[in-house]
């Protein structure tokens, strides 16, 4: 079992992409049963915030596709996941409600964007950061894809920095790594780690989101440096 080294010196259980495309195919057949609605609240938002911006969108982790009856028709929506069985189901949506605006679906890695620099006005991702192996790799991938003046949208769970709530994310860590998530290590600090030495982007709005306020929609905008200048 691979694991990583925490800042402060201890160990971490650390997913692979062959974990994460196991568990992801092994939900397809349920996810929309099992997380349709819990999650439909932070999903609605995303797509809100997404829709206002409009353009062409990269939906990260797409999976079953169900948020892309959701999107704008006047957006260009093109969607990812590491699961073909995950777009499986994603395909067949597409063609059941004949949604003319998603351009491709295709089995990618995250961390491993295949689209030049600059190619979205939207990258989107929801409950996609703590899902991957290289966390910061992938949020470096999706603000390189992103055009200047653009906005990365994620929905992602914030763990806690101290205290019981911590305790007990880091004790389910271990128990929900084979479902392809962690509970723990994901403290806001971390996003603000990278966004510190991230190039040419800012925060532009943190909110949270339920379920029990363990999620946040954040948006992450890319400084037009020519506007700028």
């Amino acid at each position: 079992m691979a694991k990583i080294m925490n800042l402060d010196g201890t160990q971490q259980l650390d997913l692979t992409r062959g974990t994460v495309e196991q568990a992801y195919d092994r939900w397809a057949p349920v996810y929309d049963l099992v997380f349709g609605g819990v999650f439909a609240k932070g999903r609605q938002a995303a797509i809100a915030a997404t829709n206002k911006i409009g353009g062409r969108v990269l939906e990260v982790g797409v999976g079953t596709g169900i948020s892309l009856p959701l999107y704008a028709p006047n957006l260009r929506i093109f969607g990812t996941d590491i699961s073909e069985a995950m777009l499986d189901k994603a395909r067949r949506r597409v063609k059941e409600q004949k949604l003319k605006n998603v351009e491709g679906l295709a089995v990618m890695d995250a961390e491993k964007l295949e689209f030049p620099d600059n190619s979205f006005d939207v990258v989107m991702a929801q409950y996609v950061v703590t899902a991957v192996p290289n966390p910061e790799k992938a949020l470096d991938e999706f603000a390189r894809v992103l055009r200047p003046g653009g906005e990365l949208i994620i929905l992602t769970r914030v763990s806690a920095d101290t205290g019981m709530r911590r305790f007990i994310e880091q004790k389910l860590q271990p128990v929900v790594r084979p479902l392809g998530f962690r509970t723990a290590e994901f403290a806001w600090s971390r996003y603000a780690k990278w966004l510190a030495g991230a190039h040419g982007i800012e925060l532009a709005e943190r909110r949270l989101i339920p379920p029990l306020g363990h999620f946040s929609l954040v948006r992450f905008r890319k400084v037009d440096v020519a506007k700028a200048a």
